[in-house]
């Protein structure tokens, strides 16, 4: 700046003959895309991160890193300065208004940062910290989801008789399986915590028909190499279960569902597994004893994979076949007639050519397990990210991860025709907006209005058919590509 209005030129300007060179002054806080030296060429090429200062005597940059929560020098940067920082949207980058600093060598990578010796310390904030407003919604959410949430609670309600009941009859039911027997509480030895669930199931009309307890144990009291070992479980992939719709759909075969009852309780526990009560049901004089499980019960850590391998075992007592490349499909066949099994968790489909084999299966598996037939099942009744508080407290009290998480099951099994629309919104789950909840609510609406869509096999040839496209530098937030694939069989969408 000149120093006064009565001298034309700046100090600058005087002593070396020139005007000074205002390139390298930046917007204080604006964003900027800073190079990464990154070794993997799929790795991102830069980070969005905010400008705090100038290096002295330098022609470099102090950049502040939010997620990693660091301040940086680097050179190599393409600054966006449209608009002022306070009133700038997070999540909308328009990189036509960017002006690129001059891009040098020597840019220094995330690691190791330069000290900024002291000038530039983050304020610690003086606001008074209030707890989320969600948090006077937990009154209300009770109201609403009034299932009892303990022993105490479910003895104090109006129904409590039929919770009751339902608990009588689950501990029968563990007693007739032998699940525990009773022992002394051995030395040195922390028994496993176990409680209570209770659901309602409820009727068309809304109404309670169904009172449900469940003893579970508290699997996060366990220690490993204790008592438990292994802990994974295989499923059956979606894509596998559709090969077989598809397969069925075109040989016209019989397709039956069936639902394993209380599975994890018959297969047996190898380690060594002590328990404590079940509260509400310590006799006179037990007190002091602890429960040795025999058998699997839900919450354990090793339940699922126990049951998993116990029904390995007992499947190919029956000559089934486990496939190689997904260890929960199984085949059985006998001369012209074949069979197709697959295990999901305890929900078991039957696949097959001939209905009299079927119901051989299915006999046999009723004197092996306690099982249950399966109807139909039916029932009938991204550059928005949150720009005010008043937003982001609104938007705390949206359940928005738990609304994604339940439509990807419908993507994975019935509805890819919303996986695209379904991974957009879920990127934002950490900084959803009521745009991004408009948009979930929009994909919930169509999955509403078009409930009698599913998927078909049948019609079609059973040859594998696949699609792809990709599209350039069409993601906003980092300039990537991206690509997708569909396959098909017969008709219907497998993968």
């Amino acid at each position: 700046m000149a120093p006064s209005k009565t001298v034309a030129q700046t100090s600058y300007e005087i002593w070396h003959g020139k005007p000074a060179s205002y390139k390298y002054l930046r917007v204080w806080g604006s964003p900027a895309y800073v190079k990464r030296l990154v070794g993997d060429k799929l790795d991102w090429r830069s980070s969005l991160c905010r400008f705090v200062g100038y290096l002295k005597e330098t022609a470099r940059y102090y950049f502040y890193h939010p997620s990693e929560q660091k301040i940086f020098v680097s050179t190599n940067t393409m600054f966006l300065e449209k608009g002022f920082p306070a009133e700038s949207r997070r999540d909308e980058v328009l990189l036509e208004e960017s002006s690129e600093a001059p891009q040098q060598n020597n840019a220094t990578s995330f690691e190791p940062s330069i000290p900024t010796d002291g000038v530039l310390v983050l304020r610690r904030s003086t606001r008074e910290s209030r707890p989320p407003k969600r948090y006077g919604f937990v009154g209300l959410t009770s109201q609403l989801d009034n299932d009892p949430r303990t022993y105490g609670e479910s003895m104090s309600y109006i129904d409590s008789d039929k919770w009751l009941e339902a608990l009588k009859f689950k501990m029968d039911l563990m007693g007739s399986n032998q699940v525990w027997t009773l022992v002394d509480h051995p030395k040195c030895v922390k028994p496993v915590g176990c409680k209570w669930v209770y659901k309602r199931k409820l009727g068309a009309d809304g109404e309670a028909t169904t009172f449900k307890a469940r003893l579970v144990a508290k699997g996060y009291t366990q220690r490993s190499r204790v008592n438990f070992e292994e802990t994974y479980p295989p499923v059956a992939m979606a894509k596998s279960i559709r090969i077989l719709h598809a397969i069925a759909a075109w040989y016209n075969y019989e397709i039956w569902q069936m639902n394993v009852k209380m599975a994890f309780l018959n297969s047996f526990v190898e380690e060594e597994i002590f328990m404590d009560h079940p509260e509400g049901f310590t006799s006179v004089g037990e007190e002091q004893k602890v429960c040795r499980l025999q058998r699997s019960i839900y919450g354990l850590k090793q339940a699922s994979r126990s049951w998993n391998t116990y029904f390995d075992e007992v499947i190919r007592d029956y000559d089934f076949i486990k496939n190689e490349h997904n260890p929960c499909v199984y085949k059985k066949i006998s001369e012209s007639l074949v069979a197709y099994l697959v295990l999901y968790v305890d929900d078991i489909l039957l696949i097959g050519n001939d209905v009299k084999m079927l119901g051989d299966i299915k006999a046999w598996l009723s004197t092996q397990f306690s099982m249950k037939d399966m109807g139909m099942g039916l029932s009938c009744p991204i550059k928005w990210s949150p720009k005010t508080d008043e937003e982001l407290k609104r938007m705390s009290d949206i359940p928005y991860a738990s609304a994604v998480g339940s439509t990807q099951y419908v993507v994975q099994c019935t509805r890819p025709d919303v996986a695209y629309a379904l991974s957009v919104t879920s990127r934002y789950q950490a900084c959803a907006g009521e745009a991004h909840w408009s948009a979930v609510k929009t994909i919930l609406k169509y999955l509403k209005r078009t409930k009698d869509m599913f998927l078909i096999y049948g019609g079609g040839e059973l040859i594998l058919e696949g699609y792809s496209d990709a599209s350039f530098q069409s993601d906003d937030d980092n300039a990537k590509s991206q690509l997708g694939f569909v396959f098909k069989l017969n008709g219907g969408v497998v993968a």
